[in-house]
């Protein structure tokens, strides 16, 4: 196939900015990324003539799968600074994957584009509003054993499956809710980012696995062209993102991207109710 028609300069022009903002943003925050890509590849895909439905289902599948290999490198650089809470990740991950291939392979598939971008936008417009409130939690609380783990990763990956994100907005308020230092809950997010989006993402190839290209690349649901120049570039970035999180006012920052959240949750809600 030519490469080329897999790879237009504006195109990649479009995609390596979107993938170094996401690198950046999954190290910063721990978030995986698909807050920021889902909006943008939607509306990238809406104007290469991708059906408005099948748009946002592609963004979000090829978002999910980019943080397989964001999640790798931005954890790699939060435990060098020892920062990663495994005994978190053994008791949430085996319930994230479950939640997550259940969402790609079962709920993913059912629902319509439309109803997908408006779980997005309220998801997304949600997420902002936690991020400005900041609450503190309890000074008592803790984490909760292994079935309370395992029941919250369940639920995280089958949200995050469905929106394409990496789960961070989810569990990283859950984790400060039990009282785990923020710098702690920023890194095991991105360490449980990466069996959210393999289950996730196994679940999208199956679920999307008949279906016709919808554009040269395409793949059922993943944009391949995009999963690759958006891994190269996120994956450069993540560890200055990381590198940042334990440097920069992350308060300050979170209000900032708070503020760019509800522009983009206003995005994907207005394609929800015209598409």
């Amino acid at each position: 196939m030519d490469l080329l028609a897999l790879f237009p300069p504006l195109l990649v022009v479009e995609l390596l900015a979107l993938g170094l903002a996401a690198g950046f943003l999954a190290g910063l925050f721990g978030i995986g990324g698909g807050m920021l890509m889902v909006p943008f590849l939607t509306f990238i895909l809406s104007h290469r003539g991708v059906a408005p439905g099948m748009a946002v289902k592609m963004a979000i599948a090829t978002s999910m799968a980019t943080i397989v290999f964001t999640s790798l490198s931005s954890v790699r650089a939060h435990h060098r600074r020892g920062a990663v809470r495994w005994d978190i990740v053994r008791g949430m991950a085996p319930g994230i994957f479950a939640g997550g291939l259940l969402a790609g392979a079962g709920a993913f598939a059912l629902l319509k584009g439309q109803a997908l971008a408006l779980v997005f936008g309220l998801f997304v417009a949600f997420s902002a509003t936690q991020m400005l409130r900041g609450k503190k939690p309890a000074a008592s609380r803790q984490m909760p054993g292994w079935p309370g783990q395992t029941a919250a990763g369940t639920g995280i990956g089958f949200v995050s499956g469905l929106v394409g994100a990496g789960g961070g907005f989810l569990s990283v308020p859950f984790m400060t809710w039990c009282n785990v230092p923020i710098h702690n809950a920023v890194a095991t997010s991105a360490a449980l980012g990466l069996p959210i989006a393999l289950a996730s993402t196994a679940g999208y190839v199956v679920g999307g696995w008949a279906l016709p290209p919808a554009l040269p690349g395409a793949a059922g649901y993943l944009f391949l062209p995009a999963l690759a120049v958006i891994a190269v570039a996120s994956v450069s970035m993540a560890p200055l993102g990381a590198r940042a999180a334990h440097a920069l006012n992350v308060a300050q920052l979170k209000r900032a991207f708070a503020v760019l959240l509800y522009g983009l949750a206003a995005y994907m809600l207005a394609k929800a109710f015209t598409a």
